[in-house]
């Protein structure tokens, strides 16, 4: 019996609608998938304010990730960590890398050269310099 190459995803995400569309996109997917480990990276201003209250963006990241067990934990096994760091793109393969994750699966969020410019390119930074591998998850019909 040969085993999926991808049976434990790490699973990033931002926002509550980024995690339904997250989980809408994998859900054609799962049939070879074990286990999703769902992430959102709180990302920390390296010495300058915060965006918000860290209690508030801790409660934000729970509701946002307990989206995901909420959507896919009756066919998956699912985890949730909320991690931290400066540098999305790192914090996210730091966490693959912690969950012993075979590839992260991302949903690109699109926007314009100039938004991906002003507020950086997490999905570039991703696929440009991969830890493990990146599956990009095709945008479904809404």
């Amino acid at each position: 019996m040969s085993k999926s190459l991808l049976t434990h995803l790490l699973v990033p995400v931002a926002t509550e609608e980024d995690a339904r569309a997250t989980c809408a996109a994998l859900e054609p997917y799962l049939e070879d998938v074990e286990r999703v480990t769902a992430v959102h990276v709180i990302e920390k201003a390296a010495g300058a304010m915060d965006k918000a209250p860290l209690g508030k963006r801790q409660e934000d990241a729970a509701e946002f990730i307990a989206v995901v067990d909420s959507e896919l934990g009756d066919r998956v096994s699912v985890d949730t960590r909320t991690v931290y760091g400066t540098d999305v793109a790192d914090a996210l393969f730091d966490a693959a890398t912690d969950a012993k994750a075979d590839a992260v699966a991302i949903r690109a969020r699109g926007g314009s050269r100039i938004v991906q410019l002003l507020a950086g390119d997490t999905t570039s930074k991703l696929v440009t310099d991969p830890v493990v591998p990146v599956v990009s998850l095709p945008h479904r019909d809404e």
